[in-house]
């Protein structure tokens, strides 16, 4: 199962400190997959949106939860990235959900199965009413 989930991810900020790291900032984090965080799981990350351009700048991709150890990987080599490029991270399995939290409010992704070119829901996203329905 592990080899079968992809996560896809958009690419927000671009952050290039000369001389030292590039960061990513998606709009996803260690909420909806943690396993970097707590024990530096190995992702293979690909620029979806840039599968046929040559990898040739080094980058961290960092959650959106403000957290230092909110990563999802480190010094992945991938193209030329830009704001709004898609990220896949590969061999996320079921564990994405499974270990998906509302940590600092964020709603817990989809998850959708894809067979024979369709695709259809078989966790459908969370929304606001979803993760205030227990407040009081």
């Amino acid at each position: 199962m592990g080899e079968a989930g992809v996560t896809l991810y958009t690419v927000g900020r671009i952050k290039e400190i000369s001389g030292l790291k590039n960061y990513l900032a998606i709009d996803g984090g260690m909420f909806e997959n943690p396993r970097f965080a707590l024990y530096q799981a190995k992702y293979e990350v690909l620029a979806a949106t840039k599968l046929n351009d040559k990898p040739i700048k080094e980058y961290s991709i960092a959650g959106k939860c403000c957290e230092s150890g909110d990563l999802i990987a480190e010094n992945v080599l991938l193209p030329d990235v830009k704001e709004g490029d898609i990220l896949a991270v590969l061999s996320t399995g079921a564990y994405n959900y499974s270990m998906a939290s509302n940590y600092n409010r964020n709603s817990v992704p989809a998850v959708v199965m894809v067979k024979d070119g369709a695709s259809y829901y078989c966790v459908k996203p969370q929304d606001l009413e979803d993760i205030v329905r227990n407040d009081i």
